[in-house]
């Protein structure tokens, strides 16, 4: 598929819709209070995962390991450990 004059081979489906969270709430977890924020992760309709965190782009873009690269429409996302930790049961092995 292309973006623009960019040709990927996998492309974000905006039309996905919300299947399933992976792991605990972020209340469960202690992560928020509902109002400031809510690291999350989630499975969609298609298979594909949506991960809520802090968008810290800036502060990663320079210092990328070798080979790693965040283009203009994608964002480096941070969670907690505990939120990724919590849905590694519901993440099947390859």
């Amino acid at each position: 598929m292309a973006k623009g004059n960019v040709v990927r081979k996998w492309e974000a489906d905006p039309h996905a819709t919300f299947a399933r969270r992976l792991g605990k709430s972020p209340t469960e977890l202690d992560g928020t209070d509902g109002k400031t924020g809510c690291p999350d992760i989630w499975e969609l309709s298609n298979g594909d995962v949506a991960v809520i965190g802090r968008d810290l782009t800036p502060d990663y873009v320079d210092r990328l390991p070798h080979g790693v690269t965040v283009v203009g429409d994608e964002r480096l996302v941070v969670i907690p450990r505990a939120t990724i930790m919590a849905a590694k049961k519901d993440i099947p092995d390859a």
